[in-house]
């Protein structure tokens, strides 16, 4: 009996493998908001990493959090470094492109877990202001295969990403 349970099992993990091997290689994770004002004035928000602050959902999840800030003071070249508890990791931003109506920042994390992405900031006019669409894709190495069976990488940001679009709006909109 023990025995047959234990092939069941095995069985079922073997299943649950091969799956996770079967999944997408890539993800993306994207929201949006139109917010009451010119892309001109939504833009330096985003790519300048100073201006953070004002509307990031992980600047104030812990106030200890070490912030290094490299390169351009703003724009292409700029790059933000933080080191902080559980809840915010590790990693660093860079400022890849900056256009009128897009800014692309490369993502490394380092804690809690590594990975390598790219993060677009879409801005296009909607409704008399500026739609931002926030988009952040990258690989998914067979890990996060295994892991997006039980959870989505778009469940776990995708509610800090609406918070973060609603706080960009509020500090836009002043």
């Amino acid at each position: 009996m023990l025995k047959k349970i234990s092939l069941v099992l095995a069985a079922l993990v073997a299943v649950l493998l091969l799956f996770a091997a079967t999944r997408p290689n890539s993800f993306s994770v994207e929201r949006r908001i139109v917010v009451q004002a010119p892309p001109e004035k939504i833009q330096p928000l985003i790519a300048d990493f100073h201006r953070w602050s004002d509307w990031s959902p992980w600047e104030k999840l812990d106030p200890a959090m070490k912030r290094t800030f490299g390169g351009a003071p703003a724009g292409v070249g700029a790059t933000y470094g933080w080191q902080g508890n559980k809840d915010v990791g590790s990693g660093r931003m860079e400022v890849r492109s900056v256009a009128p109506d897009k800014v692309s920042i490369q993502l490394d994390f380092i804690e809690p877990f590594e990975g390598h992405n790219m993060t677009d900031f879409m801005l296009a006019p909607k409704d008399g202001g500026t739609e931002v669409r926030w988009v952040m894709s990258g690989p998914a190495p067979y890990l996060s295969k295994l892991m997006g069976i039980f959870v989505s990488m778009d469940s776990m940001i995708g509610k800090d990403f609406e918070k973060g679009l609603s706080q960009l709006k509020a500090a836009a909109e002043k």
